[in-house]
């Protein structure tokens, strides 16, 4: 999940401003929710994880592509003008929902100004609220969660913010999980302040790096329950490391290639967690040792893949661009042992960035503790949680999310849990000693 960020130096996209954006009810009772992308282009997503990218062509009619991919899959979406709020999605009539939604600005860890938004469904009723707490992505979660819309859509309030250093927000972008979640604790007290009477359950949904921020707030604050999606509970290098392991067992290496891949992990993280200040001979010391291995070329890791190809030279300083305070010996389960808030964590199996391995196996000692911790573990399913067909090349190319995810993460909002959810895996809480 920290790859996200070492790949590109942080250039925030804005996406095309679209009247069309929004939640839409079909003929058929269900919802869709038409999203922007970062190109000119919609995204259209349904309950069930079937989502694809919507390209306009001629006569304003919109063609849909599976999933990430680059075919057609015979979709069309015909919109109407904008004031009307209506569209036609694969031959089915649909109108705009009338979603509730009201704009805040709010302090966060040391005054930051922060910028969020409130969106509640249509009507009167007392109805759960979500905080959604930003992965570490740099963009606008004001402009791109999606969540925002589709948890509303069926019922479940959303409170959404750009957080600092990102979108409207002021400050530094930081990976600092201790003041953002400082800043999560400010949010959830915004989102109950916005939804009064109207706040029933209140907790959060971290993804990805919010795995490690939302617990964290949570400590911090009185909330009902805690989402994590293909979240983590090891520390950002422990990430790196099980992410160069999984990767290799993958490709069919044994454990003692592993090891051997495990000395240029290390070395790169000792570099990163000293500011760059130390662990360059180690790096330099195993770079020799293993470079002309066949295995050297397929170590991929979370960070790795992207530090091995430089020089000693080029890490000290291009690696200045990459220092956002990361806790990078962050201790997950310091916090999750002493926190009894109820947890459900959302998990990929075949997660490459953040594999879930390690993280099911302390999951799964904290719930045999009697901590209130529900885990599921969806197949086939990678960072992100969608599925995925492979390229010739090997690459991975999403298709879709995985079945039940979305709808697993609203029940747990409401506090009702009606399995299966898709293939997934559920695990309950347990009582001690059974």
């Amino acid at each position: 999940m920290l790859a996200t960020l070492l790949t590109a130096l942080l250039a925030a996209a804005t996406p095309a401003t679209n009247c069309h954006v929004g939640a839409y009810r079909l003929s058929d009772g269900s919802t869709l929710d038409i999203a922007p992308t970062d190109d000119d282009g919609l995204r259209w997503r349904r309950l069930d994880g079937s989502t694809g990218k919507l390209t306009r062509g001629a006569n304003d009619v919109w063609t849909s592509h599976f999933g990430w991919t680059d075919r057609p899959d015979g979709k069309e979406v015909h919109f109407s003008e904008c004031a009307q709020g209506k569209l036609t999605f694969d031959g089915r009539q649909g109108e705009r929902i009338a979603l509730q939604v009201q704009e805040v600005t709010f302090a966060g860890d040391g005054g930051t100004r922060l910028v969020g938004r409130l969106i509640l469904p249509p009507g009167k009723a007392k109805v759960p609220v979500v905080v959604l707490v930003h992965g570490s992505e740099h963009d606008s979660a004001l402009s791109f969660d999606f969540m925002q819309r589709e948890l509303p859509a069926e019922g479940v309030g959303a409170f959404v913010y750009d957080k600092r250093g990102t979108g409207a927000s002021d400050g530094t972008y930081t990976q600092d999980f201790s003041v953002l979640a400082n800043d999560a604790v400010a949010a959830v007290a915004q989102a109950r302040r916005l939804a009064g009477a109207r706040a029933g359950r209140v907790g959060y949904r971290g993804g990805s790096q919010g795995g490690w921020v939302a617990p964290l707030a949570a400590s911090r604050t009185n909330v009902d329950f805690v989402i994590v999606g293909y979240g983590l509970a090891i520390s950002p290098l422990e990430e790196d490391r099980e992410a160069v392991a999984f990767d290799l067992k993958l490709k069919g290496y044994d454990q003692s290639v592993i090891d051997k891949a495990w000395e240029l992990s290390d070395a790169i993280g000792l570099i990163l967690s000293s500011h760059l200040a130390e662990g360059y001979d180690q790096l330099d010391a195993a770079k020799a040792k293993y470079s002309k291995e066949p295995w050297y070329k397929d170590v991929r890791g979370d960070f790795s893949y992207l530090v091995l190809p430089m020089s000693s030279a080029d890490i000290r300083e291009k690696g200045k661009a990459y220092m956002f305070n990361t806790p990078w010996h962050y201790d997950s389960m310091a916090v999750l042992e002493k926190l009894h808030t109820p947890q459900l964590w959302e998990l990929a199996q075949d997660d490459i960035d953040a594999p879930s391995g390690e993280t099911l196996r302390r999951l799964a000692s904290l719930q045999a503790k009697g901590l209130p911790i529900t885990t599921a573990l969806f197949p086939h399913a990678e960072h992100g949680m969608t599925e995925y067909e492979r390229k010739p090349d090997g690459e991975r190319v999403s298709t879709r999310y995985s079945a039940g995810y979305m709808q697993l993460t609203i029940d747990y909002a409401k506090g009702t849990l009606h399995p299966p959810y898709g293939a997934s895996t559920i695990v309950m809480p347990q009582t001690p000693g059974k």
